[in-house]
């Protein structure tokens, strides 16, 4: 499979690298310029959760090939689209006239109806998906990084799309296992307000890096999204087909006392939010604006969040 990823973020350098290992022509978008900036390698320090128990750290050099254009006869079977959400209607309007034949894998948080999101790209060749990856690049050009066994990627019908099944598939032969979603617009969305969750919490303890073994914290977290529980409720969201994601906000103290332990021992758990050592990151602060902005234009209270 030809794929392109856009950009040459931490989630399309980790895939990227994973699915050219796998067999499949891998290629970068990148802005006018950043080729140049970038150069045509990549150091990554990361722990690959393929290895069990849980992972094994490798330290490699990845040649990342970068382009600065994009055609519609470049021939791309597969676009992986990987933004902050608030960058996805710029993202998406560059890509629509560009795209060809392409199925895009929007691979993120998102916040509005999903095809609303991503509009103006064509609803037949958009997949939706959420990586299981995080880290951050160090001062030195290092990407610190970790990677989950597995991908979740959303299905609109009881059988998935040639679309969805064709990225299901490549994500398998690169020794990934795809949990095939069927509600994801509310899976997407109640990601989204974990992450407010999460994020409100880092601004109070300096970053995501200072939650580290700080079961508190993590309660204060879970303690935060539960309270925007109604928001996806009030949005249509059923959260009964989400019973195991809404465990951390049925059993706070719990989840947070064995999160806690995991970010001090379990090596991926530990580098997921080690790089995160900023809270005034674009991204975080856009999530914790535009839920604040929701529950308000609904009239939900948030005194946990409006503090």
């Amino acid at each position: 499979m030809r794929i392109l990823m856009f950009g040459r973020g931490v989630i399309a350098t980790i895939y990227g690298r994973v699915l050219h290992a796998a067999g499949h022509d891998v290629e970068f978008y990148v802005r006018p310029g950043r080729a140049a900036e970038y150069g045509d390698e990549v150091q990554l320090d990361w722990i690959d959760g393929r290895r069990k128990p849980f992972g094994r750290r490798v330290r490699e050099s990845f040649r990342t090939p970068l382009r600065e254009s994009i055609d519609p006869s470049d021939g791309f079977d597969l676009i992986l689209l990987s933004v902050g959400h608030h960058r996805l209607a710029e993202a998406s309007a560059f890509l629509a006239p560009r795209l060809g034949s392409a199925t895009v894998l929007v691979f993120g948080n998102l916040w509005e109806e999903p095809l609303t999101a991503v509009a103006p790209l064509p609803a037949e060749q958009v997949v939706f998906g959420f990586p299981q990856a995080g880290g951050g690049f160090g001062e030195d050009g290092v990407l610190w990084g970790a990677m989950l066994p597995s991908v979740i990627i959303g299905t609109t019908k009881a059988s998935p799309t040639g679309r969805e099944q064709d990225v299901v598939t490549a994500f398998r032969q690169a020794g990934l296992s795809a949990r095939q979603e069927k509600d994801m617009r509310g899976w997407l969305w109640l990601h989204f307000i974990a992450d407010a969750g999460m994020f409100d919490q880092a601004v109070r303890s300096g970053s995501l890096a200072n939650m580290i073994g700080d079961s508190r914290a993590f309660r204060d977290a879970f303690l935060t999204t539960r309270e925007l529980l109604p928001v996806l409720m009030a949005r249509g969201v059923d959260l009964s087909r989400h019973r195991n994601a809404m465990l951390p906000y049925r059993l706070p103290r719990l989840v947070a006392a064995m999160s806690g332990w995991a970010t001090t021992v379990i090596p991926i758990a530990q580098r997921s939010l080690a790089a995160h050592t900023d809270p005034d990151a674009p991204e975080p602060r856009a999530v914790l604006a535009d839920t604040l902005r929701e529950a308000r234009r609904l009239g939900i209270p948030t005194p946990r969040l409006e503090r």
